[in-house]
């Protein structure tokens, strides 16, 4: 049987950390502080939201909310990205993704200034992820690297496979592992011979957004698995991008859905805030 690998463990012990260096911080005259916007009534996105603030209360991170209406026009986002970038109590700036349809994503996340992308999805922090000289770092990505090294799995020379190529996941956490030293394989629900791919992996990333799409019998004797997918079955159930009870049973270690990399993403958004209020400090 796998090891379970405790995302919630992980992240309490790297808030802790955050916590006790934001307190030094602050002691020096400097709060970290994050901006979160918010455009329009999505139930996930308040919930997130709601999260990313209570996680902030708890760390000591002064939190700054803007909730805007759905009909909220492209320009006057903007006008406020804007006023965030030039407010010097504000160090990180995240709005919260979807945004209604009449507003550009790609311009909205091209106004944040990189210096405050505590996302990490401005195209000068994607271009420096690729060139191997990262500034801001995507939080989910980010997470998966951290509790790979947490759990010990030194990926120099190991086989990777990142079943996913999206912005958000997929590729940025493949350049992380290359960064790592792992030969990377990016797979997607169009690869051919996907389970001949993930059965060579020593290391495999679903993160394709599919309910157990990675079967467990494709899974190698002794791999280690990161779930990304949280996927809802029916009224209450989650599962991940994983056949978890079988694929348990081949890997070495693998993260459970809820209560892996989830727990990562806002402690990583946290840790990416200290960051940049460190460099201004």
């Amino acid at each position: 049987m796998a090891e379970i690998i405790d995302g919630k463990a992980i992240a309490a012990k790297m808030r802790h950390e955050i916590k006790q260096e934001t307190a030094e911080l602050v002691s020096k005259g400097i709060t970290p502080g994050l901006a979160v916007v918010l455009v329009g009534e999505d139930p996930a996105s308040r919930v997130y939201v709601s999260m990313k603030e209570k996680a902030c209360a708890d760390c000591g991170i002064f939190s700054d909310e803007y909730k805007l209406a759905a009909d909220t026009s492209e320009e006057k986002l903007l006008e406020l990205i804007e006023q965030l970038n030039a407010d010097s109590r504000i160090d990180g700036i995240l709005v919260q993704l979807p945004l209604p349809q009449h507003i550009d994503e790609s311009k909205v996340l091209e106004t944040i200034s990189p210096a405050k992308d505590v996302d990490g999805f401005h195209p000068y922090n994607v271009g420096r992820l690729v060139t191997g000289n990262p500034l801001f770092q995507p939080c989910t990505p980010y997470g998966v690297m951290k509790m790979l090294d947490e759990t010990g799995v030194d990926l120099k020379g190991k086989n990777v496979v990142v079943v996913g190529r999206s912005n958000i996941v997929g590729k940025p956490v493949a350049l992380m592992c290359l960064a790592a030293h792992a030969t990377v394989t990016i797979c997607h629900s169009r690869t051919v011979d996907l389970p001949a791919k993930v059965a060579a992996a020593d290391v495999v990333i679903a993160a394709v957004g599919v309910p157990e799409m990675v079967k467990g019998s494709w899974i190698k004797k002794g791999a280690v698995v990161i779930d990304v997918g949280v996927n809802r079955v029916g009224e209450k159930k989650l599962v991940g991008d994983v056949e978890f009870t079988a694929a348990e049973q081949n890997a070495a270690a693998i993260t459970p859905v809820p209560g892996g990399v989830g727990p990562m993403t806002i402690t990583m958004l946290l840790y990416n805030t200290l960051e940049s209020a460190k460099r201004r400090s």
